[in-house]
C-alpha cells in the first residue's frame, strides 16, 4: 500500500506546491522535505496538509505530528495509508 501511494505522493507535492520542472521521480523518497532534502519551509507544509486533506481525506491534527508526517515522502504515504478514509 505504502509503495502504491509513494508516487502519487509525489505527483501531489510537485502539483500543491507548483514545483516546475520536477518529476516525481527527481524526488527522494526517504530524504528530509525540509532543511537540507527538498528544502521546504512552513509554508510549503500548510500547504501539503491543505492537499493532503483534499486529495486523500488524511488530516493532520498538529504540528507536532506535522513534523512527523512530513519528515520524508514515505512518512507521508505510511500516514495516508494508515488514516485514509
Amino acid at each position: 500500500m505504502i509503495e502504491e501511494l509513494i508516487p502519487k505522493v509525489k505527483q501531489m507535492i510537485i502539483d500543491s506546491l507548483r514545483i516546475d520542472g520536477m518529476s516525481p521521480d527527481e524526488i527522494e523518497t526517504d530524504a528530509p522535505l525540509f532543511g537540507e532534502g527538498l528544502g521546504l519551509d512552513s509554508i510549503d507544509a500548510l500547504q501539503l496538509v491543505v492537499a493532503m486533506e483534499k486529495e486523500f481525506g488524511v488530516v493532520v491534527p498538529d504540528a507536532a505530528t506535522g513534523s512527523t508526517v512530513f519528515a520524508s515522502v514515505r512518512s507521508m504515504a505510511g500516514y495516508i495509508a494508515e488514516h485514509r478514509k
